[in-house]
Order: C-alpha cells, then structure tokens, then sequence
C-alpha cells in the first residue's frame, strides 16, 4: 500500500514521549495521499489520520502512560533545520 501521509521527515530527541507525540502530530497535520488505505476508508476526514488508520488503538494512550511513568514530558519545541 501507499503510505498514508507525505513524508514528515525525521525527527530526534532525547524524550522519548516528546518525540513519538512531535511524531504523532506532525502525521496528524499531513494530508491524506490519494488512492491510500486511508483515502478509501470511510474514517478519512477526521481529525486524526492515526486513529482513522487504526480505529481500534489509541496512540494518546503511549504518550500519557509514558509521562505517568516518568519516561518523558508531553510538550516539546520543534526546531527545524
């Protein structure tokens, strides 16, 4: 299959909660790549291209569980270069 997003590129940090949500966000405001799984799914058009690819999950749930338990914090400043 097509991938769902364009390219977001990379991304690194020493978070690692900082870096799955920067992550997370940067596919969330990719538009969806036409002929994708996605772009045929009646889930296309929400908000969340994550959660419209797999409705069963939650990635919010990683991020918030990884804060909880001390891994990392849930903001951070993207700087691009």
């Amino acid at each position: 299959d097509l991938p769902i997003v364009p390219n977001v590129g990379m991304f690194a940090s020493f978070d690692p909660v900082a870096l799955d949500l920067a992550c997370a966000e940067a596919v969330n405001a990719q538009p969806v790549i036409p002929g994708s799984k996605l772009d045929k799914s009646s889930r296309k058009g929400i908000d969340d291209n994550l959660t419209a690819d797999f409705p069963h999950t939650d990635w919010r749930t990683q991020i918030s569980h990884g804060k909880k338990i001390g891994l990392g914090e849930d903001s951070y400043e993207l700087i691009r270069v």
